[in-house]
């Protein structure tokens, strides 16, 4: 392992790069990709210049940030193939500051297809690595697996940011995915930290919502954020229109909790940088 000194010049190598942050939860339909696009808009709208990674084949965060199927020539499944860089892949999206790399259909293929190939939990990492300058922030959208796509991102990443929906069983696997990031802390990148947990769907009708957020915040203490994001119908609505919650009605209560979010995420990474 690392030592600690080895792990400071890393952290200062990668700050002149951009930080990179996986945003990931085994969990489907806790947020994730909501979280991503959101986030990502608000980190731009304070004039940071931001690079999201779609890794999901689904490609819910390319169409969600405005991102026609047919506007994809180049995807992250050409970044992980070697077939493309990530600065060639990236799309401009309309929101001044905000580029991607979007997701395509061939992209859920992409485990089979690197399973017997050297190095294959390091391709993302060897694509971003040093190639992705310009960017203060890289977010990657991970696909709610824990699979190869996943340990990529999670290799490739300086920290993890963890949405986690406020009911039972996305909290049950919280335990797992905690795991599997001490696992790839010790096996594959020693650097790697989770930058925090964010509540999503918290309804404040509803006890078992704050019960969870109890139970969370008693387990992992100042880990978890103290923005909590909402449900709310309009940040629901907003990808079907392929904007970000916040471009779409920007003063509703899912949108006031991402910009708030935005704040505690550049307060930590404020921290971290000193």
């Amino acid at each position: 392992m690392r030592t600690g000194v080895e792990r400071q010049e890393e952290r200062a190598r990668r700050s002149n790069e951009g930080r990179v942050i996986a945003v990931a939860n085994q969990k489907g339909g806790v947020g994730k990709t909501t979280t991503v696009i959101n986030l990502a808009t608000a980190l731009a709208a304070v004039g940071r210049r931001v690079l999201i990674i779609d890794l999901d084949p689904q490609g819910n965060a390319s169409t969600g940030i405005g991102i026609d199927r047919g506007n994809r020539p180049l995807s992250s499944y050409d970044v992980l193939a070697g077939a493309a860089t990530v600065k060639e892949a990236a799309v401009a999206s309309d929101i001044p500051g905000l580029d991607i790399v979007p997701s395509t259909v061939d992209l859920s293929g992409a485990e089979l297809e690197l399973v017997d190939t050297e190095g294959r939990s390091r391709r993302l990492r060897d694509a971003v690595g040093g190639k992705v300058a310009g960017y203060d922030y890289v977010l990657i959208d991970c696909p709610p697996s824990l699979g190869l796509l996943t340990l990529n991102a999670l290799v490739a990443a300086d920290a993890v940011l963890v949405p986690l929906q406020c009911e039972f069983f996305p909290l049950e696997g919280l335990s797992q995915l905690m795991r599997t990031i001490e696992r790839v802390r010790v096996g594959f990148n020693p650097g790697l930290e989770i930058q925090g947990v964010v509540l999503t769907m918290f309804d404040r009708r509803n006890n078992l919502s704050d019960q969870v957020a109890t139970d969370v915040r008693s387990v992992l203490g100042d880990k978890v954020y103290e923005t909590v994001i909402p449900r709310n119908v309009r940040v629901s609505e907003a990808p079907s229109h392929g904007k970000p919650a916040l471009l779409y009605d920007f003063r509703c209560a899912g949108s006031r909790a991402y910009i708030s979010l935005a704040g505690e995420v550049l307060r930590r990474e404020g921290a971290i940088a000193a």
